[in-house]
C-alpha cells in the first residue's frame, strides 16, 4: 500500500526550508524546470500544421510532438504570447513557433517554413466567407442601404412587438407570485388526493380478485362502460360464429336413416300384467312340487 505521509529528516526546518523540494534543492516540476531560472519551461508541444525544416529541408507532418522550450515573450493586451523552440528529430536544427492571439493562430518565426494550405473560395468559383478588410466600404451603396432599411423594419415590426409581448407576459406572471403559487399548490393537492384515492381503490380491487400488479384499470365512466359493452358484444358474436362453424350439418335423409337404424324400445308392462305373471309362476311351481311328492 502506498504511504500518504511524507518523511521529514531530523535537520528539516519548516520556517527555513518551507518545503521538502527546497530542502532537497529540487523543483516541483522536476527535470522540466531545469531552465526555469531563464524563464524557460520544457513542455510537450504538438505541431499545429505541416512544415518543412529549414536545416534538412524534410517535411514534418502536423501532429508530431516535441519536447519544446516554452517561454513568454510578450503580451497582446492581457493575453500572453508564448514561443515554442523545438529541435528537429531528423537533424540537429532548431525551429521556433510563436502564438498569435490577435489572429488566433500559430506563426513560424525561424528555422522552418509553413505549408500554405489556405483555400480561397473566390479563386475556385465560390463566395467570400468573411470580409478580409473590415474597413472597406460596401461595394454597392444602394444594396447596403436597402439591407439596413430591411433590418430597421424587421426590428420595428417583429422584434419590438415580440419583446413587448414577452415583457407583458412576464409582468402578468410575476405581478402576484404568492397567489399564483397558492393556486398551483391547491390544484396539485387536489389532483394528488384524487390520484391517491384512485390508487387505493385499484389496489383493493386487485387484491380482492387476485389481479396482477402491472394491470392497468380503466376509469369507471360512461365511455368506459360503452367500450366494455361493445367489446363484450363483439366477443359473444365471435363465439357464436365459432360454434356455428364447428356444429355438423345433417340432412333430412341421413336423419331419418339414423332414426330407423336405432333399436325400437320395448313396451313397458303395466302393474297388473306383472302381478298376474307372478301369480301364474307361483302356481306352476306349486303344482310341479305336489306331483313330485305323489310319485
Amino acid at each position: 500500500m502506498q504511504g500518504f505521509n511524507k518523511y521529514y529528516p531530523p535537520d528539516y526546518d519548516g520556517e527555513k526550508h518551507k518545503s521538502l523540494n527546497s530542502y532537497r534543492g529540487k523543483h516541483a516540476l522536476g527535470d522540466r524546470a531545469r531552465k526555469i531560472d531563464k524563464g524557460i519551461l520544457i513542455t510537450r508541444f504538438e505541431l499545429p500544421f505541416n512544415i518543412w525544416c529549414g536545416t534538412c529541408n524534410n517535411h514534418i507532418g502536423m501532429g508530431v510532438r516535441y519536447n519544446a522550450e516554452k517561454k513568454k515573450i510578450g503580451a497582446y493586451y492581457s493575453t500572453p504570447i508564448y514561443s515554442f523552440r523545438c529541435k528537429c528529430h531528423l537533424c540537429d536544427g532548431w525551429f521556433e513557433i510563436e502564438t498569435d492571439p490577435k489572429n488566433t493562430r500559430y506563426v513560424v518565426v525561424s528555422g522552418a517554413r509553413q505549408k500554405d494550405e489556405d483555400w480561397n473560395p473566390e479563386e475556385n468559383g465560390g463566395f467570400a466567407i468573411h470580409d478580409t478588410d473590415p474597413k472597406a466600404g460596401p461595394s454597392d451603396p444602394l444594396a447596403a442601404l436597402e439591407k439596413s432599411t430591411d433590418a430597421q423594419n424587421h426590428v420595428k415590426k417583429v422584434q419590438i412587438p415580440r419583446l413587448e409581448e414577452l415583457q407583458t407576459a412576464s409582468e402578468h406572471y410575476n405581478a402576484d407570485p404568492y397567489s399564483h403559487s397558492a393556486r398551483v399548490r391547491k390544484r396539485f393537492r387536489t389532483e394528488k388526493k384524487i390520484a391517491t384515492q384512485r390508487q387505493a381503490t385499484e389496489d383493493l380491487i386487485k387484491g380482492k380478485y387476485a389481479l396482477p400488479e402491472t394491470l392497468i384499470l380503466l376509469e369507471d365512466d360512461e365511455e368506459a362502460r360503452h367500450v366494455a359493452r361493445d367489446e363484450w358484444l363483439k366477443g359473444q358474436q365471435e363465439l357464436q360464429a365459432q360454434a356455428s362453424r364447428k356444429r355438423p350439418k345433417l340432412s333430412t335423409s341421413s336423419f331419418s336413416t339414423s332414426l330407423s337404424s336405432l333399436p325400437k324400445p320395448k313396451p313397458a308392462k303395466s302393474p297388473n300384467d306383472a302381478a298376474s305373471s307372478l301369480r301364474a309362476r307361483i302356481l306352476g311351481n306349486t303344482q310341479r312340487a305336489s306331483q313330485g311328492r305323489a310319485k
